[in-house]
Protein backbone atom coordinates (compact mmCIF):
# COMPACT_ATOMS: atom_id res chain seq x y z
CA UNK A 1 0.00 0.00 0.00
CA UNK A 2 1.05 3.48 -1.17
CA UNK A 3 0.70 6.08 1.30
CA UNK A 4 1.43 9.69 0.09
CA UNK A 5 3.92 11.83 0.75
CA UNK A 6 1.64 14.92 0.04
CA UNK A 7 -1.47 13.65 1.08
CA UNK A 8 -2.93 17.49 1.19
CA UNK A 9 -1.53 18.50 -2.15
CA UNK A 10 -3.68 17.64 -5.15
CA UNK A 11 -3.39 18.54 -9.16
CA UNK A 12 -1.38 21.38 -9.99
CA UNK A 13 -4.22 24.28 -10.56
CA UNK A 14 -2.14 25.07 -13.96
CA UNK A 15 -2.70 21.45 -15.00
CA UNK A 16 -6.10 21.79 -14.16
CA UNK A 17 -6.42 25.13 -15.99
CA UNK A 18 -4.25 23.64 -19.09
CA UNK A 19 -7.31 20.74 -18.91
CA UNK A 20 -10.15 23.40 -19.01
CA UNK A 21 -8.38 25.43 -21.77
CA UNK A 22 -8.19 21.91 -23.91
CA UNK A 23 -11.72 20.59 -23.50
CA UNK A 24 -13.62 23.93 -23.76
CA UNK A 25 -10.92 25.82 -26.43
CA UNK A 26 -11.25 29.03 -24.24
CA UNK A 27 -9.07 31.83 -24.44
CA UNK A 28 -5.36 31.16 -22.65
CA UNK A 29 -5.16 33.98 -20.27
CA UNK A 30 -4.97 32.42 -17.03
CA UNK A 31 -0.81 30.28 -18.17
CA UNK A 32 2.51 32.66 -17.70
CA UNK A 33 2.82 32.86 -21.81
CA UNK A 34 4.10 35.74 -23.46
CA UNK A 35 3.01 36.59 -26.70
CA UNK A 36 5.94 37.91 -27.59
CA UNK A 37 8.98 36.12 -29.35
CA UNK A 38 12.37 35.22 -28.15
CA UNK A 39 15.11 37.45 -29.56
CA UNK A 40 16.02 36.28 -33.00
CA UNK A 41 19.75 36.49 -32.25
CA UNK A 42 19.38 34.23 -28.85
CA UNK A 43 17.69 31.49 -30.93
CA UNK A 44 20.45 31.60 -33.58
CA UNK A 45 22.82 31.43 -31.06
CA UNK A 46 21.24 28.16 -29.63
CA UNK A 47 20.98 27.04 -33.15
CA UNK A 48 24.53 27.46 -33.56
CA UNK A 49 25.49 25.25 -30.58
CA UNK A 50 23.24 22.58 -31.18
CA UNK A 51 24.95 22.72 -34.74
CA UNK A 52 28.38 22.46 -32.81
CA UNK A 53 27.84 19.35 -31.54
CA UNK A 54 28.79 19.53 -28.04
CA UNK A 55 25.75 17.52 -26.39
CA UNK A 56 27.51 16.20 -23.23
CA UNK A 57 26.82 17.02 -19.85
CA UNK A 58 28.15 20.06 -18.88
CA UNK A 59 29.67 21.18 -14.94
CA UNK A 60 27.39 20.47 -12.73
CA UNK A 61 27.35 23.92 -11.56
CA UNK A 62 26.80 25.02 -14.97
CA UNK A 63 29.56 26.30 -17.47
CA UNK A 64 31.89 28.81 -16.10
CA UNK A 65 31.46 31.54 -18.81
CA UNK A 66 27.64 31.67 -18.11
CA UNK A 67 28.00 31.45 -14.29
CA UNK A 68 30.80 34.61 -14.91
CA UNK A 69 27.90 36.06 -16.98
CA UNK A 70 25.15 35.94 -14.30
CA UNK A 71 28.11 37.26 -11.72
CA UNK A 72 28.73 39.99 -13.66
CA UNK A 73 25.08 41.26 -14.25
CA UNK A 74 24.10 40.80 -10.93
CA UNK A 75 26.76 43.60 -9.97
CA UNK A 76 25.71 45.96 -12.55
CA UNK A 77 22.27 45.90 -11.58
CA UNK A 78 22.92 45.56 -7.54
CA UNK A 79 26.44 46.92 -7.10
CA UNK A 80 27.62 43.24 -4.89
CA UNK A 81 29.93 40.63 -6.78
CA UNK A 82 29.19 36.84 -6.49
CA UNK A 83 32.03 34.76 -6.76
CA UNK A 84 31.02 32.64 -9.74
CA UNK A 85 33.28 29.43 -8.79
CA UNK A 86 31.34 29.07 -5.13
CA UNK A 87 28.60 31.83 -4.98
CA UNK A 88 26.98 31.52 -8.65
CA UNK A 89 25.18 27.96 -9.55
CA UNK A 90 23.36 26.98 -12.95
CA UNK A 91 19.74 25.13 -12.19
CA UNK A 92 17.02 23.51 -14.16
CA UNK A 93 14.20 25.70 -13.68
CA UNK A 94 13.14 28.15 -10.90
CA UNK A 95 10.78 25.01 -9.12
CA UNK A 96 13.77 23.14 -9.00
CA UNK A 97 15.76 25.63 -7.61
CA UNK A 98 13.57 26.34 -4.83
CA UNK A 99 13.29 22.93 -4.19
CA UNK A 100 17.18 22.62 -3.80
CA UNK A 101 17.46 25.39 -1.50
CA UNK A 102 14.47 24.37 0.79
CA UNK A 103 16.62 20.76 0.78
CA UNK A 104 20.29 22.33 1.23
CA UNK A 105 18.66 23.78 4.94
CA UNK A 106 15.33 22.75 6.27
CA UNK A 107 15.32 19.75 8.34
CA UNK A 108 12.66 18.07 10.26
CA UNK A 109 10.72 20.14 12.48
CA UNK A 110 12.05 23.47 11.12
CA UNK A 111 9.87 25.94 10.34
CA UNK A 112 9.22 27.90 7.11
CA UNK A 113 7.50 31.16 7.01
CA UNK A 114 5.43 31.25 3.97
CA UNK A 115 3.32 34.41 2.83
CA UNK A 116 0.42 33.67 1.09
CA UNK A 117 -0.87 33.48 -1.68
CA UNK A 118 1.89 31.56 -2.72
CA UNK A 119 3.43 29.51 -5.71
CA UNK A 120 1.88 26.35 -5.44
CA UNK A 121 5.41 24.50 -5.22
CA UNK A 122 6.82 26.20 -2.32
CA UNK A 123 4.69 24.50 0.35
CA UNK A 124 5.46 20.39 -0.94
CA UNK A 125 9.03 21.59 -1.08
CA UNK A 126 8.31 22.58 2.52
CA UNK A 127 6.84 18.96 3.47
CA UNK A 128 8.82 16.88 1.52
CA UNK A 129 11.98 17.68 3.69
CA UNK A 130 10.14 17.29 7.22
CA UNK A 131 9.47 21.18 7.57
CA UNK A 132 6.19 22.76 8.61
CA UNK A 133 5.02 25.81 6.79
CA UNK A 134 3.73 28.80 8.64
CA UNK A 135 1.32 30.59 6.94
CA UNK A 136 1.29 34.72 7.27
CA UNK A 137 -1.39 36.32 4.56
CA UNK A 138 -0.26 39.17 2.33
CA UNK A 139 -1.94 42.10 3.55
CA UNK A 140 -4.94 43.29 0.72
CA UNK A 141 -5.42 45.20 -0.83
CA UNK A 142 -1.67 46.34 -1.40
CA UNK A 143 -0.59 42.59 -0.60
CA UNK A 144 1.97 43.91 1.88
CA UNK A 145 4.01 42.07 4.58
CA UNK A 146 2.61 43.12 8.09
CA UNK A 147 6.45 43.14 9.31
CA UNK A 148 4.85 43.59 13.57
CA UNK A 149 2.78 40.44 12.70
CA UNK A 150 5.97 38.76 10.88
CA UNK A 151 8.12 39.69 13.92
CA UNK A 152 5.29 38.11 16.43
CA UNK A 153 5.66 34.87 14.41
CA UNK A 154 8.98 34.06 14.16
CA UNK A 155 10.38 31.52 16.79
CA UNK A 156 13.36 29.85 17.92
CA UNK A 157 12.67 27.12 14.84
CA UNK A 158 12.14 29.35 12.73
CA UNK A 159 14.52 28.05 10.25
CA UNK A 160 13.77 29.80 6.62
CA UNK A 161 11.31 33.15 5.17
CA UNK A 162 10.48 32.55 1.62
CA UNK A 163 10.20 35.89 -0.03
CA UNK A 164 8.86 36.56 -3.95
CA UNK A 165 9.25 39.51 -5.56
CA UNK A 166 7.57 40.83 -7.43
CA UNK A 167 5.09 38.70 -7.02
CA UNK A 168 3.35 35.82 -8.20
CA UNK A 169 0.56 35.99 -7.95
CA UNK A 170 -0.45 39.51 -6.73
CA UNK A 171 2.31 41.22 -8.82
CA UNK A 172 3.09 43.61 -5.05
CA UNK A 173 6.85 44.42 -5.22
CA UNK A 174 9.06 45.07 -2.01
CA UNK A 175 10.00 48.22 -1.18
CA UNK A 176 13.50 49.04 -0.03
CA UNK A 177 11.42 50.30 3.90
CA UNK A 178 10.88 46.29 3.52
CA UNK A 179 13.99 45.40 2.74
CA UNK A 180 15.40 47.36 6.03
CA UNK A 181 12.52 46.21 7.99
CA UNK A 182 14.03 42.36 6.84
CA UNK A 183 17.01 43.15 7.97
CA UNK A 184 16.45 44.34 11.55
CA UNK A 185 14.60 41.32 12.26
CA UNK A 186 16.38 38.86 10.89
CA UNK A 187 19.72 40.69 12.62
CA UNK A 188 21.45 38.33 15.22
CA UNK A 189 19.38 35.62 14.30
CA UNK A 190 19.91 32.31 12.26
CA UNK A 191 17.13 32.44 10.16
CA UNK A 192 17.90 31.61 6.39
CA UNK A 193 16.20 33.94 3.51
CA UNK A 194 15.04 32.33 0.13
CA UNK A 195 13.87 35.39 -2.17
CA UNK A 196 12.42 33.99 -5.93
CA UNK A 197 13.52 36.46 -7.82
CA UNK A 198 11.70 35.37 -11.09
CA UNK A 199 9.97 38.34 -12.08
CA UNK A 200 12.88 40.84 -11.10
CA UNK A 201 13.02 42.60 -15.13
CA UNK A 202 9.42 43.33 -14.73
CA UNK A 203 8.50 46.32 -12.39
CA UNK A 204 6.57 49.26 -13.02
CA UNK A 205 6.03 53.03 -12.33
CA UNK A 206 9.25 53.71 -12.04
CA UNK A 207 9.48 51.83 -9.14
CA UNK A 208 13.10 49.75 -8.79
CA UNK A 209 13.31 45.92 -7.90
CA UNK A 210 14.80 45.48 -4.42
CA UNK A 211 17.20 42.77 -4.74
CA UNK A 212 18.68 40.79 -1.98
CA UNK A 213 21.81 41.25 -3.61
CA UNK A 214 21.29 45.21 -2.67
CA UNK A 215 21.64 44.44 0.58
CA UNK A 216 25.11 42.99 2.15
CA UNK A 217 23.99 42.58 5.77
CA UNK A 218 20.79 39.98 3.94
CA UNK A 219 23.45 38.33 1.25
CA UNK A 220 24.99 36.39 4.03
CA UNK A 221 22.41 34.79 5.26
CA UNK A 222 20.37 34.28 1.64
CA UNK A 223 19.41 31.73 -1.52
CA UNK A 224 18.32 34.09 -4.59
CA UNK A 225 16.92 32.31 -7.58
CA UNK A 226 15.64 33.67 -10.76
CA UNK A 227 16.19 33.22 -14.42
CA UNK A 228 15.93 34.51 -17.75
CA UNK A 229 12.68 33.19 -19.16
CA UNK A 230 10.67 36.63 -18.05
CA UNK A 231 13.43 38.89 -19.60
CA UNK A 232 14.04 37.07 -22.86
CA UNK A 233 10.87 34.86 -23.40
CA UNK A 234 12.24 31.31 -22.69
CA UNK A 235 10.67 29.63 -19.92
CA UNK A 236 10.68 26.94 -21.74
CA UNK A 237 14.15 26.36 -21.87
CA UNK A 238 14.16 25.87 -17.99
CA UNK A 239 17.07 27.55 -16.83
CA UNK A 240 17.50 28.64 -13.94
CA UNK A 241 20.54 29.98 -11.18
CA UNK A 242 20.76 30.64 -7.51
CA UNK A 243 23.16 32.88 -6.09
CA UNK A 244 24.11 32.56 -2.36
CA UNK A 245 27.70 32.56 -0.05
CA UNK A 246 29.74 30.15 0.19
CA UNK A 247 28.81 28.27 2.93
CA UNK A 248 25.25 28.27 1.54
CA UNK A 249 25.74 26.85 -1.40
CA UNK A 250 27.97 24.22 -0.58
CA UNK A 251 25.30 22.47 0.87
CA UNK A 252 23.21 23.51 -2.09
CA UNK A 253 25.08 21.84 -4.64
CA UNK A 254 25.64 18.59 -2.70
CA UNK A 255 21.78 18.43 -3.22
CA UNK A 256 21.66 19.63 -6.98
CA UNK A 257 24.14 17.16 -7.92
CA UNK A 258 21.20 14.39 -7.03
CA UNK A 259 18.58 15.85 -8.06
CA UNK A 260 19.60 16.61 -11.75
CA UNK A 261 22.14 15.67 -13.69
CA UNK A 262 23.26 18.35 -16.33
CA UNK A 263 21.05 21.57 -17.66
CA UNK A 264 20.57 21.93 -21.25
CA UNK A 265 24.42 22.58 -22.14
CA UNK A 266 23.67 24.34 -26.07
CA UNK A 267 21.51 26.75 -24.19
CA UNK A 268 23.99 27.59 -21.64
CA UNK A 269 26.47 28.54 -24.16
CA UNK A 270 23.96 30.59 -26.19
CA UNK A 271 23.45 32.61 -23.47
CA UNK A 272 26.61 32.96 -21.84
CA UNK A 273 27.11 34.23 -25.48
CA UNK A 274 24.02 36.72 -25.70
CA UNK A 275 23.14 38.06 -22.13
CA UNK A 276 26.83 40.26 -22.02
CA UNK A 277 25.27 42.29 -25.30
CA UNK A 278 21.39 42.54 -24.66
CA UNK A 279 19.72 43.81 -21.10
CA UNK A 280 16.57 44.46 -21.62
CA UNK A 281 15.28 45.14 -18.44
CA UNK A 282 14.07 48.94 -18.87
CA UNK A 283 12.44 47.60 -22.18
CA UNK A 284 10.29 44.72 -21.03
CA UNK A 285 8.72 47.03 -17.74
CA UNK A 286 8.37 49.56 -20.15
CA UNK A 287 6.95 46.88 -22.32
CA UNK A 288 4.63 44.91 -20.24
CA UNK A 289 3.68 48.70 -18.40
CA UNK A 290 2.38 49.20 -21.28
CA UNK A 291 0.45 46.11 -21.49
CA UNK A 292 -0.88 46.32 -18.30
CA UNK A 293 -2.49 50.00 -18.53
CA UNK A 294 -4.20 48.83 -22.17
CA UNK A 295 -5.61 46.20 -20.26
CA UNK A 296 -6.88 47.77 -17.58
CA UNK A 297 -8.24 50.77 -19.78
CA UNK A 298 -10.37 48.15 -21.26
CA UNK A 299 -11.56 47.06 -17.86
CA UNK A 300 -12.50 50.68 -16.39
CA UNK A 301 -15.69 51.38 -15.65
CA UNK A 302 -16.71 48.01 -15.34
CA UNK A 303 -18.38 45.90 -12.39
CA UNK A 304 -14.72 44.41 -11.92
CA UNK A 305 -12.48 46.10 -9.37
CA UNK A 306 -8.59 45.82 -9.75
CA UNK A 307 -5.83 47.88 -8.14
CA UNK A 308 -2.73 48.24 -10.88
CA UNK A 309 -0.05 45.82 -10.49
CA UNK A 310 3.76 46.85 -9.77
CA UNK A 311 5.50 43.89 -11.14
CA UNK A 312 5.39 41.04 -13.15
CA UNK A 313 3.22 40.21 -16.23
CA UNK A 314 0.04 39.54 -13.72
CA UNK A 315 -3.17 41.25 -13.28
CA UNK A 316 -5.34 40.43 -10.29
CA UNK A 317 -8.97 41.35 -10.61
CA UNK A 318 -11.76 41.33 -8.28
CA UNK A 319 -15.23 39.93 -9.81
CA UNK A 320 -17.45 39.96 -6.42
CA UNK A 321 -19.71 42.78 -7.53
CA UNK A 322 -20.59 40.02 -10.11
CA UNK A 323 -21.28 37.08 -8.67
CA UNK A 324 -21.43 35.11 -5.15
CA UNK A 325 -19.93 32.32 -6.89
CA UNK A 326 -16.07 31.10 -5.38
CA UNK A 327 -13.36 31.53 -7.67
CA UNK A 328 -13.21 27.93 -8.49
CA UNK A 329 -16.61 27.66 -9.79
CA UNK A 330 -16.54 31.09 -11.18
CA UNK A 331 -13.56 30.18 -13.81
CA UNK A 332 -15.29 27.50 -14.75
CA UNK A 333 -18.07 28.96 -15.72
CA UNK A 334 -15.67 31.63 -17.84
CA UNK A 335 -14.30 29.20 -19.72
CA UNK A 336 -17.45 26.95 -20.82
CA UNK A 337 -20.29 29.87 -21.21
CA UNK A 338 -17.69 33.08 -21.85
CA UNK A 339 -14.51 31.33 -23.20
CA UNK A 340 -11.71 32.94 -21.43
CA UNK A 341 -9.69 30.40 -18.90
CA UNK A 342 -7.79 32.58 -15.74
CA UNK A 343 -6.51 31.26 -12.75
CA UNK A 344 -8.38 31.19 -9.99
CA UNK A 345 -6.44 33.21 -6.58
CA UNK A 346 -7.69 30.51 -4.16
CA UNK A 347 -5.13 28.07 -5.66
CA UNK A 348 -2.42 29.69 -3.95
CA UNK A 349 -3.68 30.00 -0.46
CA UNK A 350 -3.67 26.60 1.75
CA UNK A 351 -7.27 27.32 3.25
CA UNK A 352 -10.18 28.38 1.26
CA UNK A 353 -10.66 32.07 0.77
CA UNK A 354 -13.60 33.99 0.67
CA UNK A 355 -11.49 36.36 -1.67
CA UNK A 356 -13.10 36.66 -5.47
CA UNK A 357 -9.73 37.38 -7.07
CA UNK A 358 -8.88 36.40 -10.81
CA UNK A 359 -5.26 36.53 -12.18
CA UNK A 360 -4.95 37.09 -15.45
CA UNK A 361 -1.95 37.38 -18.00
CA UNK A 362 -1.20 39.47 -20.14
CA UNK A 363 1.93 39.51 -21.60
CA UNK A 364 -0.57 39.33 -24.63
CA UNK A 365 -0.57 41.58 -28.12
CA UNK A 366 -3.36 44.24 -28.20
CA UNK A 367 -6.41 42.52 -30.03
CA UNK A 368 -5.66 39.20 -27.57
CA UNK A 369 -6.07 41.80 -24.73
CA UNK A 370 -8.99 43.33 -26.77
CA UNK A 371 -10.90 40.18 -26.98
CA UNK A 372 -9.79 39.00 -23.42
CA UNK A 373 -11.71 42.01 -22.03
CA UNK A 374 -14.70 41.75 -24.60
CA UNK A 375 -15.31 38.25 -22.74
CA UNK A 376 -15.01 39.23 -19.40
CA UNK A 377 -16.96 42.22 -19.76
CA UNK A 378 -20.32 40.24 -21.13
CA UNK A 379 -20.37 38.37 -18.14
CA UNK A 380 -23.77 39.82 -16.72
CA UNK A 381 -23.49 40.48 -12.88
CA UNK A 382 -25.25 37.42 -11.28
CA UNK A 383 -25.60 39.38 -7.53
CA UNK A 384 -29.11 40.09 -6.41
CA UNK A 385 -29.80 43.31 -4.28
CA UNK A 386 -32.13 43.75 -1.70
CA UNK A 387 -34.86 45.51 -2.12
Amino acid sequence: MVQSKLPNTNKSIFSSVYSLIEETGALDMAIGKSDFATPQALVDLAVEYMKSGDHNYAPLEGIAKLRKVISDLVEENYGNRYNPKTEVTVSASIVQAVHTAISAVVRDDDEVIVFEPAFESYVPSIILNGGKPVYMELKAPGFTIDWEELRKMITTKTKMIILNSPHNPTGSVLSEADMMQLQRLTNGTNIIILSDESFESIVFDNQVHQSIARYEKLIDRSFIVSSFGAVYNINGWGIAYCLAPEKLMIEYRKMQQFQLCNVNTPMQYALAEYIPHHHYFDDVSALYQGKRNYFLRLLENSLYKFIPTQGSYFQLIDYSRLSDDSDQIFIDRLARDFGIAVVPVSAFYHEKTKAKLLRVCFAKENDKLEKAASLLLSVPSMIVEDL
